[in-house]
């Protein structure tokens, strides 16, 4: 097609001229946006502040980067004389660092990373877009974590009126984030009484000061780990005290593991398992959101090519049309033709002026869809630089690749594919974890306690009461020694008859598990049919761009012999007219056949899955 030769061989001379090849000024224009697309880093939320040496940053709001919403990559600031010359490696390096769709698919990422650090604790994860969390790994205990933030521990008798045995239990506490709890209370009370023979007084007042100290962390063996430290400090009125005031403190040391429902760093690791693999997700879908948002930008550059080659079709058409109008008047001056066939080329321009002006509208409107994809800020979509594309619609080929080949590398490639796979794996940990409580309970533990009591003793001699000081130094030499010391072990065993709950949790699992499957092979049916439809449409787009520029240059060729024809007085102005308007529906029908192949090569791109990796 003459138009669009004739701006390919320009655009050769002009590159000739700067002594440059097109691929070292496209990676030329590509290294001097790379700095706006690498100052862009995603930060990892997989892992909490340092706890050393600022202790208290994990307490504290620490800050989150948001979307910045300047552009990354600033292609106006490469404008000369109003208008950027674009090319395809600009144009993806401007969506990756700029499109706001591609920015919040990276926010998703980092929601999955939230969920890491959350499962690292003992909480469950939230999931993110496009990550599922299987309602399995939730039997039993909707919506909890692993344990609680409670803490076990025994507590002995020391301080009381009589000392019992009795039966000791202990169950599961804390989670993978230790905890460490402080308690303290002052209490005074005054309490009437109905004998006199304990307290040797109608009324006893009573002064209380109480500190303890709580540890605990489960882990994910299924064991658990609890320590107390209680002290009591007691005055009171009453008299016929041993120590008055008293002086309790108490040690505890509670150990549990679970040897079955429960059992295992699989079972108990559940939560950090899927949400790492929900990392794995999200990452391919913010991919999948690349593909989708490059397929689209890439597609609308092609459809920009073709309005500007449109325009110029339409510019070359208005021309010829124009100086045949003026011959025409010449020739009518001359007396060679009536004014009628002047009318007739006077309207044929006009309507190549309408055709213009339509063509202008549709490059427009492609401009303002393009820039839309390649800012943050919608204002410079308004503004007044224009975009010129430099690369030119790509000339069809015949060596497609073989369907077996592309299927494969589809299957290999398509992050919707790693996505099944990935939340079939999720839903297989939720499968061994609903198996695990088809178990019974049973929980093997072991506690040790020590206890201390001293105070101020008031001995009354003969002559007068003594005073032996007491306190908190001599119950913590009793606690230490184990004077009064506990020690207990046993097992807690709990069998559920029928096990209905636990037995539905497992069916549901197994059926979201044949879910899952059914989904993954879905997706691998939708994507043989779009790569099967992707190669027929460039096989066809090909074949069409071929002949359409066959058509254009026979087209060509029979104007030039109608025009020679008119001059040697062998046809009429209005077959030239007619060939005239056949040659730019031609070359109309070729720009548009070149487009749909280059967009049909950008279509196999997304659905082989190679457009991400451009």
């Amino acid at each position: 097609m003459s138009t669009i030769q004739s701006r390919d061989t320009r655009d050769r001379r002009d590159k000739r001229r700067l002594g440059l090849s097109r691929p070292l000024v496209s990676l030329l224009s590509l290294v001097s946006l790379l700095p706006g697309v690498f100052a862009q880093q995603v930060p990892d939320y997989s892992r909490g502040p340092a706890w050393f040496p600022n202790v208290i940053r994990p307490y504290q709001s620490q800050k989150v980067t948001g979307t910045p919403m300047t552009d990354q990559v600033d292609l106006f600031t490469l404008a000369v004389n109003g208008t950027v010359r674009l090319s395809l490696a600009q144009l993806r390096s401007a969506v990756l660092g700029n499109n706001l769709d591609i920015a919040a698919a990276s926010d998703n990422d980092s929601m999955a990373d939230t969920d890491i650090l959350r499962a690292r604790g003992g909480g469950a994860p939230r999931g993110a877009p496009g990550v599922r969390i299987p309602s399995g790994l939730f039997a039993g205990a909707i919506g909890a974590g692993v344990g609680d933030a409670t803490t076990a521990g025994g507590s002995s008798g020391a301080g009381g009126i009589t000392g019992n045995a009795r039966q000791v239990s202990a169950r599961p506490r804390g989670s993978y984030d230790p905890s460490v709890a402080l308690s303290f209370s002052v209490d005074k009370t005054t309490s009437p009484l109905n004998t006199l023979v304990v307290a040797g007084l109608p009324s006893v007042e009573t002064s209380t000061t109480a500190l303890q100290a709580r540890f605990a962390q489960a882990f994910t063996t299924g064991t658990s780990v609890s320590v107390s430290f209680n002290n009591q400090r007691q005055n009171s009125t009453q008299r016929f005290l041993r120590f008055n005031p008293s002086v309790v403190s108490s040690f505890s040391l509670v150990v549990t593991q679970q040897l079955m429902n429960g059992f295992g760093t699989e079972v108990n690791g559940r939560f950090l398992t899927v949400a790492e693999r929900g990392k794995r997700i999200a990452a391919e879908a913010a991919r999948q959101q690349v593909i989708e948002t490059l397929s689209d930008a890439e597609s609308l550059y092609w459809d920009l090519v073709a309005a500007r080659d449109n325009v110029r079709v339409a510019q070359q058409a208005l021309a010829v049309a124009e100086q045949f109008l003026e011959d025409n008047t010449a020739r009518e001056e001359m007396g060679a033709i009536s004014k009628m066939e002047v009318f007739t080329a006077a309207s044929e321009a006009a309507a190549r002026r309408r055709d213009l002006i339509s063509a202008q509208a549709v490059f427009d409107t492609r401009e303002a869809d393009l820039k839309a994809l390649l800012t943050r800020d919608f204002s410079k979509i308004f503004q007044s630089i224009r975009l010129d594309p430099i690369d030119t619609l790509p000339d069809p080929v015949d060596n497609t690749p073989r369907l077996e080949d592309l299927l494969s590398e589809a299957v290999r490639n398509r992050p919707e594919i790693r996505q099944a796979e990935a939340n079939l794996e999720n839903q297989e940990v939720a499968i061994r974890y609903t198996k695990n409580l088809l178990k019974p309970t049973f929980v093997l533990f072991g506690m040790v306690n020590s206890s201390g009591l001293y105070g101020n003793r008031l001995i009354d001699l003969a002559t007068a009461p003594v005073v032996f000081p007491g306190g908190i130094s001599q119950t913590f030499r009793q606690v230490s020694r184990f004077d009064y010391p506990e020690y207990a072990f046993g097992f807690s065993l709990q069998i559920p008859l029928l096990n209905r709950s636990a037995q539905a949790d497992h069916y549901r699992a197994r059926i979201e598990l044949a879910q899952s499957q059914t989904a993954l092979e879905q997706s691998r049916s939708r994507i043989h049919l779009e790569v099967r439809n992707a190669i027929t449409a460039l096989v066809q787009s090909s074949a069409q761009a071929q002949s359409a520029r066959k058509a254009a240059e026979l087209q060509e060729k029979s104007l030039q012999e109608q025009q020679e024809k008119l001059m040697a007085g062998l046809s009429t102005p209005y077959e030239v007219i007619r060939r005239q308007r056949d040659l730019m529906v031609a070359q109309f029908e070729e720009v548009r056949a070149r487009a749909s192949y280059a967009k049909a090569r950008v279509e196999l791109d997304r659905a082989t899955g190679r457009t991400g990796e451009k």
